[in-house]
């Protein structure tokens, strides 16, 4: 499962280097459009399915390690984009990311799908908690907060929030850098939470073709969702920059 802390002996350096082969064989299996089982995973690794049992117990445990390896591969990749701007341009870098995470979906919808459409059943707290790990959750909410400290918008106190709100963004359940975030200031996460469902379901419409297709290949769906959390975030004047940057986003060329 996910590893967070680096390999020290020669063994856990050779288990590592089967968990990123894992990664890679079931990375393979998702472009070339097979299934993905253990079954197909050991067989691209030269290896019986009882054999891989070692590091993955079942399926959904690969689906996990799965998923959580592409997610932080790809928020890599958003990031290195969206560093063209400086640390102290976060909205100039939220609008690279942003789309470079749309051109991830649309290029590559399974891995998408199994990163962000991977059920977790109510009860689940394992797996709950492997998911507040994910690092494009991180990374966004960063992101969010940076270019709060920034402009200062508006967000609501806790007592205007609903108390499952309240609730959800003092302990949020959910992929969020929120830990240096004061209390006093967790309805940001609420902000966040509804900005991202935005995001989400105008990217997952597109990655799955539940939209029109021409639509979808002129990006105008995505580019007006995004514009219209302008506003809300206090970038508003900031309007013809984040414009001209999403659109020199949209017209790069998607990954092979």
């Amino acid at each position: 499962m996910p590893h967070l802390r680096a390999p020290t002996t020669r063994r856990e350096r050779q288990r590592e280097a089967t968990y990123d082969e894992i990664v890679e064989v079931s990375a393979r299996l998702l472009a070339e459009g097979a299934d993905l089982s253990l079954r197909a995973v050991a067989a691209g690794m030269g290896m019986t399915a009882p054999a891989l049992y070692r590091y993955v117990a079942n399926y959904q445990q690969l689906v996990d390690l799965v998923a959580f390896e592409l997610d932080k591969a790809a928020t890599a990749e958003w990031a290195e984009a969206a560093s063209r701007f400086p640390e102290d341009d976060p909205a100039a870098r939220l609008a690279v990311a942003c789309a470079r995470f749309r051109q991830w979906a649309l290029a590559k919808p399974r891995e998408f799908a199994l990163v962000f459409a991977n059920p977790i059943a109510e009860g689940d707290s394992d797996r709950r908690e492997l998911l507040t790990l994910s690092t494009s959750g991180h990374y966004f909410t960063d992101l969010l907060w940076q270019i709060w400290e920034i402009y200062q918008f508006p967000f609501p106190s806790l007592d205007e929030l609903d108390p499952v709100v309240r609730e959800a963004v003092l302990d949020p359940l959910i992929p969020a850098k929120a830990e240096h975030i004061p209390t006093e200031d967790r309805g940001l996460l609420w902000v966040y939470m509804r900005a991202w469902s935005a995001l989400y379901g105008v990217v997952t419409l597109e990655s799955t073709g539940h939209c029109d297709p021409r639509v979808i290949e002129s990006g105008q769906l995505f580019r007006a969702t995004l514009l219209d959390w302008l506003e809300p975030l206090g970038l508003q004047h900031e309007r013809p920059r984040i414009v001209r940057i999403l659109d020199e986003e949209l017209a790069v060329p998607g990954p092979s």
